[in-house]
């Protein structure tokens, strides 16, 4: 059994929301978990705001006085060491507490947390949640909270879908893992429970691999490899995509109509096809009179069926 415990460490938290001294709450946190390894519970310590504490002359101690009772009670107790308010910066130069390879570095080296019970807990209000969660792994955290999306508290938690790629970049393997799952959690999301996924997320916004470019629309014709990142029809089960609009160009029009019509090898058309001429004009000409959105699928299916008499049809 394994039980959460928040150990707010901060002077924040300690003076102004628990309305104690350090020594006080110290001690009131460590009788709380007494109580938990009297009951055989594994305790799990958030070290809740620690990018704001007095890492050296609050958290050590304590964490040292945690896991020396841990020790006498033969019972592991976990480390989450919390980035409540996003503070935390990857960069090794910086000072603890904003320096999470210090924070990492210093839970184990001067306090004895064992690498499989440290973990880290960040938040992404500077845009450092995935940057700060893979120092925290390469420095010594053997977990990291992450949320589907990265929906949490703010401006999110460490998106868990972003941490399957930085494992396999820093592993190099998946290790078994399946990556078009997080394709399907994605579309879950949307069509299940009508939450909205910003276009371009990594990984499972809609445009995360599609392009308005026709530059763009012209390398993915010639090798998809030139202006796609990864094979995302096989990690995630996603081809590429082109959205079309004023600067999509012929290219990108020819791209669309072989993605969407599925046409390979001598049925694939190229940007000269009459069909994409006439597709053209007619999306030159909608641009020209004031348009602003992007074309839709259902009009270009729908123009796309007259213009070849209905031959072509999804």
């Amino acid at each position: 059994k394994e039980t959460g415990i928040l150990v707010s460490c901060s002077d924040y938290h300690i003076f102004k929301k628990m309305k104690m001294t350090r020594s006080e709450v110290m001690k009131k946190y460590l009788e709380t978990i007494d109580l938990a390894f009297e009951a055989g519970i594994v305790p799990r310590c958030h070290l809740e705001d620690i990018t704001r504490a007095d890492f050296y002359g609050f958290v050590v101690p304590f964490v040292r006085e945690l896991m020396n009772r841990s020790k006498q009670a033969g019972i592991p107790v976990k480390i989450r060491a919390c980035d409540t308010m996003g503070y935390g910066v990857p960069y090794t130069e910086v000072a603890i507490p904003r320096s999470v390879a210090g924070i990492i570095y210093g839970l184990q080296h001067y306090a004895d947390v064992p690498s499989e019970c440290l973990e880290w807990h960040g938040h992404n209000d500077f845009y450092k949640a995935v940057a700060n969660a893979a120092t925290a792994w390469l420095y010594g955290a053997s977990a990291v909270n992450c949320s589907l999306l990265g929906i949490g508290e703010r401006t999110g938690n460490v998106p868990l879908e972003a941490m399957v790629f930085e494992y396999a970049s820093l592993r190099g393997s998946l290790d078994g893992m399946d990556s078009t799952v997080i394709t399907e959690i994605a579309d879950y999301f949307k069509n299940e429970m009508g939450y909205h996924i910003p276009d371009m997320t990594p990984f499972v916004g809609r445009n995360f691999n599609s392009t308005k470019a026709g530059i763009h629309a012209d390398g993915l014709l010639k090798d998809e490899e030139i202006y796609n990142i990864f094979d995302t029809k096989k990690i995630l089960n996603r081809a590429p995509d082109v959205i079309i609009s004023k600067t999509s160009g012929a290219a990108g029009i020819a791209y669309w109509i072989n993605e969407n019509y599925r046409l390979e090898g001598d049925k694939a058309i190229n940007k000269h096809d009459p069909l994409v001429v006439e597709l053209k004009k007619w999306i030159d000409a909608e641009y020209e009179n004031g348009r602003q959105s992007s074309m839709t699928n259902k009009e270009m299916e729908e123009k796309i069926a007259l213009l070849s008499n209905g031959t072509l049809v999804r």
